[in-house]
């Protein structure tokens, strides 16, 4: 079943849409959230889901249990309308975000980016270069893709992402509220031994500081249970896998990478005007807000982070249709370093908190064999919180 998200143009009181951290009474940090406590407070960013859900019962390979999707972030709102300034960061590299090298040597994210399992990065790639050209010129294209690995519910190597899909995301793409959760490319995700998928969060800087805002987008598949923490609170201590199971029990067989291995994709985003160097230190920081939840970087995780800065208009010949003749300067603006702390901050406190939404928002899935990814109990995470005093 191909199930393209539509959401409606503006929240209403309690995110409609799923849970969040903040509905159950926990409050990530000490900075302030945007409106939407999204990476689409970031004017301009849109984005877009496919979720792909078929089939029950044993694997069988080609024809499922399908679990998987993929999802999309569109720095300016388009397949293609203009670069935008970025950087990268790796903190641990056993996964797959292409394009990065381009992103390094240029500074430029050209570009949406899109995030699907391991195994559909080529079909997403290929499908979102034909959406960056318009097939009447000579234009090359070296989008961004990263991935994580749902094969523990999904049937990876069925290969059920097509090309079509990646369209179909591009064309849900929206400003608003995002869907989160089991949706997208996180539909078959899990996350510190509970379901996982897709997450996002923000802040917004001090009108004194710029008022800028910094959104974050994950897809989080990574995790042992009993490093789980969420504002502090041991929770993965408080409930164990003997009181919800881990999703790894059912699969002793082959747990081969051990239980709770699995990879991070963060996007950060935001509307300070920044260099590409600067991009790539806000990038760096995710890892401490992963860090904060309990995320190790451990050898069989890929945890790979991109961020953007939409705070200056490129001109559009300095992405892949650069002209030398035509363009030979142009100016930008760029914050002091003075505000940087604070960027740092957001980056840190948005990152976690898009990590706790994406467990709050998560919704049991049974998967390929009948494996279970239990979502994380909401009565025992408030239970556990208040007990802690948050």
């Amino acid at each position: 079943m191909i199930r393209p998200s539509r959401l409606p143009t503006a929240p209403r009181a309690g995110y409609p849409l799923a849970m969040r951290a903040r509905d159950l009474g926990a409050r990530i940090g000490i900075g302030t959230p945007g409106p939407l406590n999204a990476i689409t407070d970031v004017p301009g960013v849109t984005v877009g889901h496919t979720t792909l859900i078929s089939g029950a019962g044993a694997l069988v390979v080609g024809k499922g249990p399908v679990r998987t999707g993929v999802t999309v972030v569109c720095p300016r709102g388009a397949a293609r309308r203009g670069p935008v300034f970025a950087g990268c960061h790796r903190l641990n590299g056993n996964g797959e975000l292409t394009g990065l090298e381009w992103v390094r040597e240029s500074g430029l994210l050209t570009t949406p980016i899109a995030i699907t399992n391991t195994h559909s990065v080529g079909v997403v790639r290929d499908a979102l270069v034909a959406a960056s050209i318009d097939g009447t010129d000579a234009r090359w294209s070296l989008p961004v893709v990263g991935e994580t690995f749902d094969g523990l519910l999904n049937d990876i190597n069925g290969f059920h992402v097509t090309g079509a899909h990646l369209h179909a995301a591009l064309a849900d793409a929206r400003g608003g509220p995002v869907e989160e959760g089991a949706v997208g490319g996180g539909t078959g995700m899990i996350c510190h031994e509970f379901k996982g998928g897709i997450g996002t969060a923000s802040r917004v800087l001090r009108e004194a500081a710029g008022g800028y805002a910094v959104g974050v987008l994950v897809q989080a598949n990574y995790g042992k249970r009993s490093w789980l923490r969420i504002d502090g609170v041991r929770v993965g201590e408080a409930i164990p896998v003997s009181e919800v199971p881990s999703p790894w029990d059912e699969e002793e067989s082959r747990r081969t990478p051990p239980a709770g291995s699995g990879s991070i994709i963060v996007v950060v985003a935001t509307d300070a005007p920044l260099l590409p160097h600067q991009c790539e230190r806000l990038a760096q920081r995710a890892g401490l807000g992963i860090a904060r939840v309990g995320g190790t970087g451990g050898h069989t995780s890929g945890d790979l982070f991109i961020a953007f800065s939409t705070g200056n208009e490129l001109p559009a010949g300095t992405g892949e249709d650069f002209d030398p003749v035509g363009l030979s300067t142009y100016d930008v603006r760029v914050v002091g370093d003075i505000v940087v702390d604070e960027l740092f901050d957001a980056v840190i406190e948005a990152t976690e908190e898009a990590i706790v939404n994406t467990l709050v928002a998560a919704t049991t899935v049974v998967g390929r064999d009948g494996i279970v990814a239990h979502a994380l109990p909401h009565d025992r995470l408030v239970e556990v919180m208040r007990a802690a005093g948050r």
